[in-house]
């Protein structure tokens, strides 16, 4: 049995990421090892913060203990969490790296930690390139890097990143895990009847927040086409805007498309997930740059088939024609391949290929391999 530290965001602190961290602690308690997590008092100063809040209405997760200490534009406060849980004496440190934002404030933590001559310290590393760059980015991210005993990447897109920025650092590649922490699939009347949606009509469905680089004016174009415009589909917009969203509502009216979206823009907590990705036929990803995608590890749990960009790591996950599609990000492909979903009735076989693929991404086999990774005998 291993003592195992997690750094990174997890409750009260929403998104994603935390997300992973609370279902990634669980799963190395689940294999007998003592794991808590490290997170953050102050994770982004608000000017930085594009959404509207940064803390969770959800319950807390259970049976996880989670210090929220860091403060990530204080110095000091680094020196201080460094030392408090360096005497702690754990075995293997796992820090979450995702912008290099977090790069002085983690790298400090990390190299404090790694005195006591017996922690390991790795890192998830969901992006070395960010997808919207800042001056400072190149020497923050070498800073947390040159701290570290390895990395573990959830793309190959950003292995190779690091192979070329980093290529004396251990290494390694493994697919983000399915998430199984949302709740059971619903039967699709019920979560239709949940979100007061039409059962006549069909549903694609667009989830997360919302930035540039995902692609969300490709698919409002996708809806505008004609052909798309003869089918009974609508596409569910679900996630919050983190950034203006004036420029998606002008192109909504400019296509005089609004009929055709479902618009869902706020927030959508934990326990609303399942209602979503059981309403839905198939999940769309037309993004313009990628990493990986959690949202492609939802719809694996949920069963449901996906159309993603063949942008970073998403064809990675999404046998082409197997479980959904890999489209360019031409507008007249994406909409091919909606269109051929609906039309030749490609739900059922693509399902049962979901359920097929999905049993490779496993949480015990994440566990393995940063132990592995941290023992170098990955």
């Amino acid at each position: 049995m291993a003592k195992v530290l997690i750094i990174g965001p997890a409750y009260p602190l929403r998104g994603g990421l935390a997300t992973y961290n609370e279902r990634l602690c669980k799963a190395f308690n689940d294999d007998g090892h003592k794991t808590s997590i490290l997170s953050f008092k102050l994770q982004y100063p608000e000017f930085l913060f594009p959404g509207t809040t940064q803390y969770s209405s959800d319950e807390p997760p259970k049976d996880i203990k989670i210090y929220t200490e860091i403060n990530s534009i204080n110095p000091f406060n680094w020196l201080k969490v460094g030392y408090q849980f360096k005497k702690e004496q754990y075995d293997l440190v796992i820090f979450r790296y995702w912008m290099p934002f977090m790069g002085p404030a983690l790298g400090t933590i990390a190299r404090i930690l790694k005195q006591n001559k017996k922690t390991k310290v790795i890192a998830i590393c969901d992006n070395l390139i960010p997808h919207e760059k800042r001056v400072g980015d190149k020497q923050f991210t070498q800073y947390f890097v040159s701290a570290l005993d390895g990395l573990l990447t959830m793309s190959r897109s950003v292995y190779d990143d690091i192979s070329t920025y980093f290529p004396l650092k251990k290494k390694t590649y493994l697919p983000h895990p399915m998430y199984d922490s949302f709740g059971p699939i619903m039967p699709r009347e019920q979560a239709l009847t949940s979100l007061n949606l039409d059962s006549n009509t069909r549903y694609i469905l667009f989830f997360g927040f919302i930035r540039k680089y995902k692609g969300l004016d490709t698919l409002i174009r996708t809806m505008a086409h004609p052909k798309i415009s003869e089918l009974p589909v609508k596409a569910i917009i679900a996630g919050e805007f983190y950034e203006d969203s004036k420029p998606y509502f002008e192109l909504i009216e400019e296509l005089n498309i609004s009929n055709k979206l479902i618009l869902k823009t706020d927030f959508i907590p934990n326990s609303e997930v399942s209602k979503y990705f059981s309403a839905a036929d198939m999940v769309v990803q037309p993004y313009h740059s990628a990493t990986q995608s959690g949202v492609t590890q939802i719809a694996y749990y949920y069963g449901i088939p996906m159309l993603v960009t063949n942008v970073g790591g998403l064809a990675e996950l999404v046998p082409h024609n197997e479980v959904g599609y890999v489209c360019s990000q031409d507008i007249e492909n994406i909409t091919e391949s909606i269109v051929d979903f609906y039309t030749n009735n490609r739900f059922e076989s693509m399902s049962e290929q979901v359920k097929i693929q999905s049993k490779k991404f496993s949480w015990s086999m994440m566990v393995e391999t940063l132990i592995a990774l941290s023992n170098g005998t990955e």
